[in-house]
């Protein structure tokens, strides 16, 4: 008999994996645990009732009109997952190895939470039926009517969401205006010297940046800032950021994040309860490769970590897969395409690959570059319209490899070849 065909706490029971979320995370998950030979019980938990999709279409093609939704072409059935729409899970139990539903509770022996993130409102625009956000498929369809109409559009927050946003309004024809309190765009995730020249992305595409300047108050048919500056808005988007949906969690004796939150998980993406894995916009985990906790609020870090998480569960290995990867996401924005590999929390030098005024150009951060001898180690990558900067970078990453900084900097040499 195998191990997986009874449960360690009932021995006559089947086995069952519970997985709250059903987003990319969640989903990801459940397939993967098939891959990996799980031949127990899956129960696929979201809250909202449409067939679980995929989120990065909701800022393009979905929100003008282009696609109907961005739904997994996934057999839930076929593989024998118990998929349950519209079943907000609200509570966990590990010391009974329960999670709790509205329609009642469900016993586990491996649960994986998956809840990813909720989008931080702005303070005061509570109730306000023209002040939307962009997270799921339902604020999608409910933007789609905004944007054919070419209102007037108030985007507040100039980062990911409100830049591709911003592109999406302006293609619509709308009259945008975006406010970021920072002084420049992506700040949260890019330094000025990077972002600034991303400022211009805006003018060239018609949209009006305000950077500097904070929200004071949004009535119906304005935004009012803090500078006393009064602008009309037919509509506002908030794109101020998100935080781990883990408000549930509270009193199950999972182990968050005081800083952000987030479900503290180990190298194996284990959470502090037995039995319990994070994956996804929820969880943080260690990396040796940084030195530091990451948090990823980004797409491949959803699509990556289940399989981790599928292995341990599945293999019951003594000592499983180490989730350490690098960090990737991409954006696109103005007519660009923007793509980032690693981390550059404690990278030491910036070295720029091309004309960053121009069409086509790469950021590299390099770390220990201080040593004299003309190289450093590659830690992260920014590539806007060179895709293969980013292909060949991210692979160098993964190696530890040291650059050659004077060949890093030519853009005309490959950074395969820039290697030390």
């Amino acid at each position: 008999m195998s191990e997986q065909s009874k449960s360690p706490q009932d021995p006559d029971r089947t086995p069952r994996v519970v997985i709250v979320g059903a987003g990319m995370a969640g989903v990801q998950t459940a397939v993967a645990l098939r891959e990996q030979g799980w031949r127990g019980a899956i129960t696929l938990l979201g809250d909202e009732p449409h067939q679980p999709y995929d989120r990065p279409p909701l800022s393009k093609a979905v929100l003008l009109g282009k696609a109907d939704g961005s739904a997994f072409d996934i057999d839930f059935a076929g593989l024998g997952i118990d998929l349950r729409l519209g079943s907000p899970v609200t509570a966990l139990r590990p010391d009974a190895h329960v999670v709790e539903t509205g329609q009642g509770p469900i016993r586990y022996d491996h649960a994986v939470i998956a809840t990813g993130a909720e989008p931080i409102r702005l303070p005061g625009s509570e109730g306000l039926a023209d002040v939307h956000l962009l997270r799921t498929l339902d604020d999608a369809e409910r933007l789609r009517p905004v944007l054919a109409a070419q209102h007037r559009i108030v985007v507040v927050g100039a980062g990911w969401i409100g830049a591709e946003f911003a592109t999406a309004a302006r293609e619509a024809g709308c009259e945008v205006t975006v406010v970021e309190a920072a002084d420049h765009p992506l700040a949260g995730a890019l330094p000025a010297a990077v972002a600034a020249y991303m400022t211009g992305w805006y003018a060239d595409a018609g949209a009006d940046l305000r950077t500097g300047v904070r929200v004071d108050s949004v009535t119906p048919g304005a935004v009012t800032l803090a500078d006393g500056t009064t602008l009309p808005a037919d509509a506002v988007v908030v794109g101020i950021g998100a935080r781990p949906a883990t408000a549930w969690l509270a009193g199950s004796g999972v182990a968050l994040s005081p800083a952000d939150g987030s479900v503290l998980a180990d190298e194996r993406l284990r959470t502090s309860a037995p039995d319990v894995y994070a994956v996804g916009d929820c969880a943080s985990f260690p990396s040796a490769r940084y030195g530091t906790r990451l948090l990823v609020h980004h797409w491949d870090n959803a699509l990556q970590g289940p399989r981790t998480v599928a292995e341990d569960i599945a293999q019951g290995a003594a000592e499983g897969t180490v989730y350490d990867p690098v960090p990737y996401f991409w954006s696109e924005q103005f007519g660009r395409f923007v793509q980032y590999a690693g981390h550059h929390g404690d990278a030491d030098e910036l070295v720029w690959r091309g004309d960053p005024a121009g069409a086509a150009w790469s950021v590299l951060w390099l770390r220990g570059a201080g040593a004299g001898d003309g190289a450093g180690r590659l830690v992260a990558l920014l590539a806007v319209g060179r895709p293969r900067d980013l292909a060949q970078g991210r692979r160098l990453i993964e190696r530890g490899a040291l650059l050659d900084r004077e060949r890093a900097a030519d853009a005309t040499v490959p950074l395969k070849s820039a290697v030390r």
